[in-house]
């Protein structure tokens, strides 16, 4: 049945492990074919477009990026799987590629460079040979190998399948590589590292042995799928992914690193008889600077750990500012490593900044700094310039009599002149436009921002009519082969050449999105920050819409990995001579933050080792129970496991212990320094030794003079807090029947403000909604009753309870013009305006606006993020929807509102309030005074000047001390006592016996399965409660328990999903109470891994399972379409693997094999290798 969803559903470098050499590399700017032969015969590609509509594409050194025909981007997301879901939401993000040198050492190599790259001119150069495919030459080289032997494999024999010289970085990695070293790769997006990968891999076929080639995600799994049979031939080349496998015994086997991982578990652990890393001479792992991802950075550390010293070891990694400390570390624990470095991309990068008004230069002509023009002075004189000066002489206003005559700026002032400067979307996009700078990707980091800009933007042609023609025939050959993948929302949007691109979408149009940019057909793609993580769609301009994102605790910065990661995407090799970089000015960032962020250097890599059930299970069991039918008491072991101690030293090899041995000791010294140094400082500041070296150095009535005015001094300042705090509850008092009043008439405007941590003082224009006590939205009214994080304190000792329920601050609604809605007490009101919103009806039969926004606020998933505090109550910030953007766009901005409007008058006590907080700051002055006149002050004043040079010292050394302490955090070692933790959790709840090293038949499942927490899955799978069910409904469970992530969208109209049978939800009910077991064990021995388990969206899988269309389906439902696909992806996945796993009962087994078989049809089935 269906039901309707509550609101509450809601310098180049090569070094080696025994020398270092230096040299610097040019990185010329050509294109690698790798992509431009395809052997059509060799397999179907996922073709949106006809034959016809390539062949424009297919020059040389054009249009590279074009030809390459995208295939699906279908993801399981699971740790393998693409991390693109509700983060975009509170905009959380994944790391990917990078990144550019932004200083000018980028600009030029030496002469030496132009010497040695001289060197390669004979190496693929001249006419390119179009008589052979890429392949082709493979299997020529593979021939000449097989006649003549390995030995003629060299650097030239590689290249000569290539029609463009080689970079230099990539010659060195190559033949690092074929001199049997491993190889750590660290250059900028796009300058070539795969070809490192693909050269090896010609030397592995040739030699007739095998590579295995692993990515951080299954897309781009997908995509070198793709790319080497393209090169190497259908059959030479293969895909293992989580629920399928084609030709798994191919020469070059390309995976994800979690499928890497299990098998090298198996090679360490239980069962090394099935290991097929015994057969490998490489492995590629690309993507390597995952390694610091939270949640799957131990993936990448322990195949480094686990794999087999004679394996070649090829890892290539985005920059990063630590790449020596990796390639050192697998030098230590896996053998001779050498490290190639480069920082210069092959597309140089262009930087601007976007105004309303103008698309500047961001920096300075030698690059090193900030744009003087985009100080915020220079606006201010620009803007009075624009308004007083318009009929002058040019040469009057550029004089400089008017440009020093300009006011100093308050911090009203900066916060105004950059909200006067924040630009539309098309204000940038027409700059874009007549500068040439399309096609661009638009990063903003929410998904309802990219979709409310496409919608913004659909009376824009950005197509010309050739173009038009070409994405509607496009559009209605998409619709004939999936017609339920066709996202009509957007598809009006398209037609003019603008597109969204976020985890909300199915995959299958992401994937047709892609192919249209590529073509050119797409001119501005609106995605969130996952895009730049993902499948590669270059552009030759990246626009960053903010220099911060939402985060579960608030809104933080951008880091300038992530800022680097992104202006990556611009600037396509073989095509533009430079790409663009455009930041925008929004309300609270200008172009200062902008170049902090830029020129704040990489971060480095950062160890994320933690164990697992999966690691401890399969590191620690080497002897399975098997019960014989004649005698169930009877056990058969096998050789027993690794001991703990076996166990640790695999551990303690971690990527972390290994930073942590070489920097641990240095910071805990140098903290413990500065540590000492804040105590001693402490102790010279205090008002003892103040008074101490007082009475030292002052005559005995001189001291007596100064520390009795000081002691009056300390009670006038006691007394001024106190009346600053009585001012405060007379304002609240004067505030609240103005309030009350106001809430029961029109909605009007008021001001809001707050000042920042960074001394900014905000003014924010809104519309008032009513007190949260009157309003009828019962889930903001529950959640500032029930929650600590909202209980106000008034302060107030007085014994008048009338009188104290009368200064006893209350929580207020308003939505600001920036549509946020805004939680706030009286504290934080500047003024009320007697303009607002009428609140009447616009029809007889409509509700009227009060009643409206207050429905629209009760949609909204209550995630509020603190934006100040005081004793007073706080200030709370949520995002609004698109629904709310019309009603936030007509709040009016604070100039033009008059202060005749202003309708805040305050009560007498509370001007008699403010006149005794006057009358008494004066006397403190008067008193200051006073004390400055005495005979010893000179002599004093010295000894607090003293003082405060101390306290501004402690303030830089503990500055100093935090940023260590987070250092030494970080490279901590943690791993060994998690592990010990997780071993105590699986002793006792018999999975594994840690002495003796039996593993029991719960432990064999839980090592074979892939999950957030394996042993839980396996609790569940081993139930006998589940052979009951039947396939729709055990598709309904495992969906409940890999919902994590997943949520309704408020935002939409629609407000339906489809409810689980009440079979499932007693089968849930019944597997809550195991869990609340698990949870408790988990407790007991410290282990935080969680236990997911939620009913909410399981009719939603059973619909699916039980074979309802997609249309049927998605029919006002309440999540978003990539939502739903990415939650029935990962059901698929887990009942994938149920066939799989040991001592499970064949019942379970062929009803997940039918359930996952039934689900796994369009649009969301995985097109593999297409």
């Amino acid at each position: 049945m269906l039901l309707k969803t509550s609101p509450a559903m809601k310098s180049f470098s090569i070094h080696s492990s025994l020398s270092l050499t230096t040299c610097t590399v040019h990185t010329p700017t050509r294109l690698s074919l790798f992509t431009l032969f395809r052997p059509s015969l060799h397999f179907q590609s996922l073709q949106f477009f006809n034959s016809k509509g390539y062949s424009r594409f297919t020059a040389p050194c054009k249009f590279p990026n074009s030809v390459v025909p995208v295939g699906s981007s279908s993801q399981l997301f699971d740790d393998e799987n693409e991390v693109e879901s509700d983060e975009e939401e509170e905009e959380d993000d994944v790391a990917a590629e990078e990144y550019d040198t932004v200083s000018a050492e980028i600009e030029g190599d030496s002469e030496q460079d132009e010497e040695d790259d001289d060197v390669l001119e004979g190496v693929g150069s001249g006419q390119p040979r179009y008589e052979e495919f890429k392949w082709q030459r493979v299997e020529r080289i593979r021939n000449e190998v097989r006649e003549f032997g390995e030995e003629i494999l060299d650097f030239e024999e590689l290249a000569s399948i290539y029609d463009f010289r080689i970079d230099k970085f990539q010659r060195l990695a190559i033949q690092a590589f074929l001199r049997g070293s491993s190889v750590v790769v660290s250059a900028p997006t796009s300058s070539g590292k795969t070809l490192i990968a693909e050269a090896a891999a010609v030397a592995t076929i040739a030699r007739g042995r095998r590579l295995f080639y692993t990515t951080p995600l299954k897309a781009l799994s997908n995509q070198k799928f793709r790319d080497f049979r393209a090169a190497f031939g259908d059959s030479n080349v293969g895909l293992l992914t989580g629920d399928s496998a084609v030709n798994k015994d191919a020469q070059i086997l390309i995976m994800t690193t979690e499928i890497l991982r299990n098998m090298l578990y198996r090679s360490v652990g239980i069962a090394s008889s099935e290991s097929m890393v015994s057969e490998v001479d490489v492995i590629v792992l690309d993507e390597v600077h995952y390694l610091s991802d939270i949640s799957r950075g131990t993936v990448w550390e322990e195949i480094v750990i686990y794999c087999p010293k004679q394996v070649q070891l090829i890892c290539l990694s985005a920059t990063v500012a630590n790449p020596d400390e990796l390639a050192g570390w697998i030098g230590q624990i896996h053998g001779k490593t050498e490290l190639v470095t480069s920082s210069k991309r092959p597309v140089p990068l262009t930087w601007h900044f976007s105004t309303k008004t103008a698309l500047l230069p961001l920096l300075d002509e030698k690059g090193t700094g900030m744009n003087r023009r985009l100080s915020l002075n220079q606006l201010q004189i620009d803007s009075l310039e624009a308004n007083f000066y318009k009929d002058e002489n040019p040469r009057r206003r550029r004089s400089k009599k008017y440009q020093f005559d300009v006011p100093p700026l308050s911090k009203h002032d900066m916060n105004s002149i950059r909200r006067s400067q924040v630009p539309q979307v098309i204000d940038t996009l027409w700059h874009l436009k007549a500068r040439d700078m399309l096609p661009a990707v638009w990063f903003i980091f929410s998904r309802k921002g990219c979709d409310a800009a496409v919608q913004y933007l659909e009376d824009c042609k950005l197509l010309d009519e050739c173009e038009r023609t070409e994405v509607e025939l496009a559009l209605k050959k998409f619709r004939v082969q999936y017609p339920d993948a066709v996202r009509e929302s957007s598809a009006k949007g398209l037609l003019r050449g603008v597109a969204a691109h976020h985890a909300g979408c199915l995959p299958l149009w992401k994937s047709f999105i892609e192919e249209l940019f590529q073509k050119g057909l797409v001119k501005v793609v609106f995605a969130t920050e996952t895009l730049a993580a993902g499948i590669n769609m270059p552009a030759r301009t990246a626009v960053i819409s903010s220099l911060s994102k939402r985060i579960d605790s608030g809104r933080t910065l951008l880091s300038s990995n992530e800022l680097l990661q992104m202006a990556g995407r611009a600037g396509r090799r073989g095509i533009d001579e430079k790409g663009h970089v455009v930041l925008v000015q929004t309300p609270y960032e200008g172009a200062e933050e902008c170049c902090k962020v830029l020129f704040s250097g990489l971060e480095p890599l950062v160890s994320q080792f933690t164990a697992s059930y999966g690691m401890v299970l399969n590191l620690l069991a080497g002897a399975k129970v098997t019960r014989s039918s004649s005698d169930s008491d009877d056990s058969n072991v096998s050789p027993s496991g690794r001991t703990l101690e076996e166990a640790r030293k695999l551990v303690e090899q971690s990527f972390g212990n290994y930073v942590g041995s070489n920097v641990m000791v240095a910071a805990k010294e140098e903290l413990a320094r500065i540590q000492t140094e804040i105590e001693i400082l402490s102790s010279e500041i205090t008002d003892e030794a103040i008074n101490k070296k007082s009475q030292k150095l002052l005559s005995q009535s001189a001291y007596k003079e100064i520390a009795d005015l000081q002691e009056d001094l300390r009670v006038e300042k006691r007394i001024r807090s106190e009346l600053r705090k009585s001012v405060e509850l007379q304002r609240i008092f004067s505030l609240k029947p103005l309030l009350e009043e106001l809430g029961k008439e029109h909605l009007p405007f008021m001001c809001l403000q707050h000042t920042a941590s960074d001394g900014v003082l905000h003014q924010i224009p809104a519309v008032y909604l009513g007190k949260v006590d009157s309003l009828t939205t019962l889930k903001v009214k529950n959640m500032v009753h029930e929650s600590d994080s909202f209980v106000l304190n008034n302060g107030s000792k007085s014994n008048d309870t009338e009188s104290e329920h009368a200064t006893e601050p209350s929580y207020y609604v308003a939505l600001g013009s920036d549509n946020s809605w805004y939680l706030f007490t009286e504290k934080w009101i500047k003024t009320i305006y007697k303009t607002g919103f009428p609140n009447v009806a616009l029809t007889l039969d409509d509700a009227l606006p009060r009643a409206i926004m207050t429905s629209l606020l009760d949609k909204e998933e209550m995630q509020w993020q603190k934006v100040a505090e005081s004793e007073f109550g706080g200030l709370w910030c949520m995002e609004g929807s698109l629904e709310t953007w019309s009603w936030s766009l007509n709040v009016p901005v604070l100039s033009s509102l008059s202060e005749d409007d202003e309708v805040l008058k305050f009560s007498e006590a509370y001007q008699d309030a403010i006149q005794r907080y006057k009358d008494q700051r004066n006397k403190i002055a008067r008193l200051k005074k006073k004390i400055a006149r005495t005979e010893g002050f000179r002599e004093y004043k010295k000894i607090l000047d003293i003082a405060k040079f101390n306290e501004e010292k402690i303030r830089r050394l503990e500055a100093r001390s935090l940023r260590l302490a987070t250092r030494i955090e970080q490279i901590e070692p943690s791993g060994w006592k998690e592990f010990l933790q997780i071993s105590n959790v699986i002793h006792e709840i018999r999975a594994l016996d840690i002495n003796s090293h039996i593993i029991f038949p719960l432990g064999e499942t839980a090592a074979a399965i892939r999950g957030e927490n394996e042993l839980w899955l396996a609790m569940v799978l081993r139930n006998k409660v589940l052979l009951d069910l039947k396939p729709a409904q055990l598709a309904a469970l495992c969906g409940s328990l890999v919902s994590e992530g997943i949520k309704v969208r408020p935002w939409k109209n629609n407000s339906y999903i489809y409810e689980a049978s009440t079979t499932v939800m007693n089968v849930i009910t019944f597997l809550d109470d195991l869990r609340s077991s698990l949870l408790d064990l988990q407790e007991k021995h410290g282990v935080k891994i969680p236990c997911y388990l939620d009913s909410q969206f399981s009719g939603m899988v059973e619909a699916w399972a039980s074979g309802l269309t997609w249309r049927e389906i998605m029919m006002d439902c309440a999540m978003d379409e990539g939502d739903l696909a990415r939650l029935l992806r990962r059901t698929i996945d887990l009942l994938a693997q149920v066939p799989k796993l040991p001592d499970i009962d064949p019942r379970l087994q062929s009803n997940a094999v039918e359930a996952s078989s039934v689900m796994d049809r369009s649009p969301i089935s995985e097109l593999v290798g297409s």
